[in-house]
């Protein structure tokens, strides 16, 4: 099972603990109240065999490009991966970091009243108050100069990132940076992959915002290639600095 690790966002939260959860690809970056890594570490184990039993009865799902037909009698989370790639037209593993990050977090909710999971660029959020996340473009001017405001009352929330400058997850376009915001970070992550695809030069990112705004469940969208940003929907920025 493959999950991209790109890059880390940063995100004011010292009033939090911060702690690594490591299992293979996988690569959680969490803030909660207390210190939850065995909880968080029996999650991720609990997801990934799901994943991996279900993947290894249909191996398609891994390397699929496009939407699959899973049926209604799998697991949720195959489900609700399914869903996100098929409202987009991806393959569902294009949605796998964020469903682990929102699977998890979801989770461990009932333990802490503010959960921070970052998943290689994808987020789930759960917070009390107003954070501030760093935007991360690769080499684009605006890197670590601006920021997403998100405001505890419309969290929880998944903030999802897609590059096709920076790491080595799959995409066919050139943005530096793709961030899609919805309640489901299973969704953002798959339709940041579709339409950071699209994004190829500047002039491509009217296509970009376009596309982003008839996908039902999104929230917001900004897309950064070099200097130039297109924004849609709730997205609040912030100038800030690393």
């Amino acid at each position: 099972m493959y999950e991209p690790r790109t890059y880390r966002h940063w995100i004011k939260s010292q009033d939090l603990v911060s702690f690594n959860v490591i299992v293979k690809e996988t690569d959680l970056y969490i803030r909660a109240s207390a210190n939850l890594k065995r909880k968080a570490l029996r999650l991720v184990l609990k997801y990934r065999d799901i994943l991996e039993r279900y993947i290894e009865r249909n191996p398609l799902f891994l390397t699929s490009l496009e939407p699959l037909n899973v049926g209604s009698d799998v697991p949720h989370i195959i489900k609700l991966m399914s869903e996100s790639a098929k409202k987009v037209g991806v393959g569902p593993m294009a949605s796998v970091a964020g469903a682990i990050a929102e699977f998890v977090g979801n989770e461990l909710l009932p333990f802490s009243p503010e959960i921070i999971i970052e998943n290689g660029g994808d987020i789930f959020l759960k917070s009390l108050k107003t954070r501030v996340i760093g935007v991360y473009a690769g080499k684009s001017p605006l890197s670590g100069k601006i920021g997403l405001e998100i405001k505890g009352q419309d969290t929880p929330l998944g903030i999802c990132t897609s590059s096709g400058t920076v790491g080595h997850s799959l995409s066919y376009g050139k943005a530096d940076a793709v961030i899609v915001l919805s309640k489901s970070a299973t969704l953002a992550d798959a339709a940041a992959t579709a339409i950071g695809n699209l994004v190829v030069e500047s002039s491509d990112i009217p296509r970009g915002i376009g596309f982003a705004r008839g996908v039902e469940g999104l929230l917001g969208v900004a897309i950064i290639q070099d200097d130039n940003i297109g924004v849609w929907g709730e997205v609040k920025f912030c100038q800030t600095s690393t």
